[in-house]
């Protein structure tokens, strides 16, 4: 199990804080796997707010009838559990 840092932001940032947003599409330049953890830090403005949060990738979808070359999407779960910075 890895730990990604990536950017997230604040619209989309609270949506996965709701649990509205369970997934992102990223370019696939980290090696993802299921079972990583993604901390998202909030950016707005050019900088980092201090707000994050963690999920736990469940699912990969790595397919290029539905993913752009060397992107995938990756479905999450909230790890609250983990703590994070709200």
């Amino acid at each position: 199990m890895k730990t990604h840092e990536l950017k997230i932001k604040p619209q989309y940032f609270w949506d996965v804080i709701c649990d509205i947003k369970t997934f992102e599409a990223r370019k696939n330049d980290r090696n993802f796997e299921v079972g990583d953890i993604i901390t998202l830090r909030e950016f707005e403005n050019g900088k980092f707010t201090g707000k994050s949060i963690n999920v736990e990738i469940v699912y990969i979808l790595n397919d290029e009838e539905y993913c752009k070359e060397g992107y995938v999407v990756l479905g999450f779960k909230l790890r609250l559990d983990l703590g994070g910075a709200l």
